[in-house]
């Protein structure tokens, strides 16, 4: 190696692309590599475990460009929403996985989930939120049932109960409602879509009956 190193492989340039919110510091700390040492002496396949390591890193891929390069490509977690236990925040992707070291105090715009199993099944629930994309712009919260189902919590209070069979018909409903009849501007706590063939609203202090 040294032979070679003499020769002129040795390393000049490291080149990352894909990085966005890994810090710098860390990524080039968990390298380990250092300006001029030989290239041949570099392990593409340990420093991609390293990266891989890494809290915001799905993937990567590190090429040995000679004479004198290093060239990584990353792959980052993309965060969806805020997984709530407890007092404690965690980022979440949309994988359903937690992204370790990430701080979750830069994405309070995320909506925040609650319950056991929850980062699983965000996914799924984002996507159906996404059809109807004015409405779930509205959506703060969602706390995940029973291992089956899904109550979604609305900006002004308003907490909606969907079904465990279904819930993309529900959903559909209440966004129909809502440019219809304007139903969450009501003075309601609760919406219980849970039955097929009924909605149940739960009335507010202020309603006078």
């Amino acid at each position: 190696v040294s032979g070679l190193a003499n020769a002129g492989l040795r390393l000049r340039e490291v080149v990352v692309e894909g990085r966005q919110r890994t810090p710098r510091d860390k990524l080039l700390a968990s390298l380990g590599v250092q300006i001029g040492q030989p290239m041949l002496a570099i392990d593409p396949q340990v420093l991609k475990a390293r990266l891989e390591a890494l809290g915001w890193v799905r993937s990567a891929a590190v090429e040995r460009r000679l004479p004198d390069q290093l060239y990584i490509r990353i792959s980052e977690a993309e965060p969806i929403a805020l997984w709530q236990q407890g007092g404690t925040f965690r980022l979440i992707d949309r994988a359903g996985q937690v992204i370790d070291q990430a701080d979750a105090s830069a994405f309070s715009e995320l909506p925040v989930l609650v319950g056991e199993g929850a980062p699983a099944h965000a996914g799924e629930l984002l996507a159906m939120l996404a059809r109807e994309p004015a409405l779930a712009a509205r959506v703060k919260g969602a706390v995940w049932v029973g291992e089956r189902r899904w109550n979604l919590r609305f900006e002004n209070g308003v907490d909606v109960k969907l079904p465990a069979e279904s819930p993309e018909t529900a959903w559909n409903l209440l966004a129909r409602l809502e440019r219809e009849q304007g139903l969450l501007a009501r003075d309601l706590t609760v919406i219980d879509m849970r039955l097929p063939d009924r909605l149940v609203v739960r009335l507010g202090p202020a309603v006078d009956l």
